[in-house]
């Protein structure tokens, strides 16, 4: 197997009240050439957050001076940098709250280094390109994308979608790597009365995936996040 694609040294913000993960996390990123700073409260991470101004944050929940989900919303006000979540939190609504208010990610604890850094490059990538992300043209694998002229094709032949199928599809490789809720895809394409109604999410990425993927029960770029919503992964699936 072909070894993970490097990424450049990151600033990379630390927010994490237990000394023990914290110091973990801090030796895996400077392993591989990351700059890294440590909080361990909502409050110093937000001074250092805007200080530092971090290519990427990991970031716990459950601090010991307010919720990290109040940490994102404020982030989110000002900066663009992908967020991952490190959490004991493991409920789906526990996910789906971190993500909708900004979060790009979310890792349970215990949690493996190798995991951890292959999320990390994951999201270090996709900030790289991501002033390339409005594009006109977009190509992975065999398909490519002309968001100009709305037209999709596969291995050079037209894929024919439906308005939802291309929404769908648009808005996941807009944002390569990060995790888009059900809620958020429903609020986008169907409006705030569908909000709930995660079923139709399902049913449109089903369709879309037979037109896209050689293997549709095994998705190599569409990818589910159990109970959550979807990702695209412009490289197939993160192996740790």
């Amino acid at each position: 197997m072909p070894s993970p694609q490097a990424t450049p040294g990151a600033r990379v913000l630390v927010i994490e009240d237990e000394a023990d993960i914290r110091h973990f996390v801090r030796l895996a990123l400077e392993s591989e050439g990351h700059e890294v700073t440590e909080a361990a409260t909502l409050e110093r991470g937000l001074i250092e957050a805007g200080v530092r101004r971090p290519d990427l944050v990991v970031l716990d929940l459950g601090l010991p001076d307010g919720d990290g989900v109040d940490f994102i919303r404020a982030f989110r006000s000002w900066s663009s940098s992908p967020v991952l979540v490190l959490s004991a939190r493991s409920t789906e609504n526990d996910k789906v709250r971190a993500l909708d208010v900004g979060a790009d990610d979310y890792l349970v604890k215990p949690f493996g280094s190798a995991e951890l850094l292959a999320r990390t490059r994951a999201h270090l990538r996709r900030r790289n390109r991501h002033a390339g992300a409005d594009e006109a043209l977009l190509s992975f694998g065999n398909i490519a994308i002309d968001r100009a002229r709305r037209r999709v094709t596969r291995d050079g032949e037209q894929v024919h979608l439906t308005p939802i199928e291309y929404g769908l599809l648009l808005r996941l490789t807009s944002h390569p790597d990060r995790v888009i809720t059900h809620r958020q895809l429903l609020q986008e394409l169907w409006g705030p009365v569908h909000a709930d109604n995660a079923h139709y999410v399902r049913v449109h990425m089903g369709n879309l995936r037979k037109k896209i993927e050689a293997d549709p029960s095994r998705p190599r770029w569409l990818l589910t996040e159990t109970g959550v919503g979807y990702r695209f992964s412009p490289e197939g699936p993160v192996h740790t």
